[in-house]
C-alpha cells in the first residue's frame, strides 16, 4: 500500500508540475484524501519534484548546455543567455528567502489552495484575453525585460495553488511572447529555481530520513521523472492549439469539488 501511495503521488506530480493547475495544491490536496501528511510527507514532495527537475534537464539538455555556454550550435548573436535566467530567478528567490518559513506555515492547507487554484485561474485567464502583440515568437527573442517582468509573476506562485507554470506563462503572454515560448521559457526558468528551492528544503529536512524510507521514495522519484517527460513533450504540443482557458475551467472545477469536501 506504501508504494501504491508513491507511484500515485508521483504521478499526480508528474502530470502536474508543468502544466497550469499547480503541482503544490494537487499533492497538497491529493496527499489530504491519501491520508499522508506529517514531516515525512514533506520531504517526499521534495524529492518527487526532483524527478520532474531532471525530467526538464533531459529534455531541454542542449538549450541548457547553451545557457552556459557549452553548446553554441545555431545560435544566433543575441541568443537567451544565462543573464535572461538570472533576471527571472530573482524576484522569486528573493521573496522566497524573506517569507519561506511563513509560507510554510500558513499556506500549505487544503483551504489556501482552493483559494490559489481561484486566484492564479484569474491571472491565466487574463493572460489568455489580454496578452499584448507578439513580439517574442522563440526563446532567442525574449528581452531582458521581459525575462525579469516574468520573474515578478513568477513570485505569486509562491500561494500554492496558485501554479508557477501557470503564473509565468500569463506572464510572458501579457509581455509579448506567444503560448509556446512563454512555456518553454517557464520550464527552463523551473530548473535552477526549483533545484534551489528544492535543495534548501531538502537541506532543512534530511535528518528525518531512513535507509526503509529508501523503496518509496525511489518509486515516487522514478514515476515522477518518466510521467513529467511525457506531461511536457505533449503539454508544448497542445498549448498552442488550446491555451490557457480549458486548464481554467478545470481548476475552477477542482477548486469547487474541494471546497465541497472541506465543507
Amino acid at each position: 500500500m506504501e508504494l501504491i501511495v508513491a507511484v500515485i503521488l508521483g504521478i499526480v506530480e508528474g502530470l502536474t508540475e508543468f502544466l497550469p493547475v499547480s503541482s503544490t495544491g494537487h499533492l497538497i490536496l491529493t496527499a489530504s484524501l491519501l491520508h499522508y501528511t506529517g514531516d515525512e510527507a514533506k520531504t517526499f514532495e521534495i524529492v518527487i519534484q526532483l524527478g520532474s527537475i531532471l525530467a526538464v534537464v533531459v529534455v531541454f539538455w542542449r538549450r541548457l548546455l547553451g545557457l552556459i555556454g557549452l553548446d553554441k550550435q545555431s545560435r544566433p548573436e543575441n541568443h537567451l543567455n544565462l543573464l535572461h535566467i538570472i533576471l527571472a530567478m530573482i524576484p522569486a528567490v528573493i521573496a522566497g528567502l524573506l517569507f519561506h518559513d511563513a509560507i510554510k506555515e500558513k499556506l500549505f492547507n487544503p483551504f489556501t489552495v482552493v483559494i490559489g487554484l481561484i486566484a492564479g485561474s484569474v491571472l491565466m485567464l487574463l493572460g489568455d484575453k489580454l496578452r499584448t502583440k507578439t513580439i517574442s515568437p522563440t526563446l532567442d527573442q525574449i528581452s531582458y525585460k521581459q525575462a525579469f517582468t516574468i520573474g515578478l509573476f513568477q513570485c505569486l506562485a509562491l500561494w500554492p495553488g496558485f501554479s508557477r507554470s501557470g503564473a509565468t506563462i500569463s506572464g510572458g503572454l501579457l509581455t509579448g511572447a506567444n503560448h509556446k515560448t512563454a512555456a518553454e521559457f517557464s520550464f527552463i526558468v523551473a530548473v535552477p529555481i526549483m533545484f534551489a528551492a528544492s535543495g534548501y528544503d531538502m537541506l532543512k529536512s534530511w535528518q528525518s530520513l531512513s535507509m526503509s524510507d529508501i523503496p518509496f521514495f525511489v518509486a515516487g522519484f522514478v514515476t515522477a521523472f518518466a510521467v513529467a517527460m511525457l506531461a511536457i513533450v505533449f503539454f508544448l504540443k497542445l498549448i498552442e492549439k488550446i491555451k490557457l482557458t480549458p486548464f481554467v475551467v478545470y481548476r475552477v472545477l477542482l477548486a469547487a469539488v474541494f471546497w465541497m469536501y472541506l465543507q
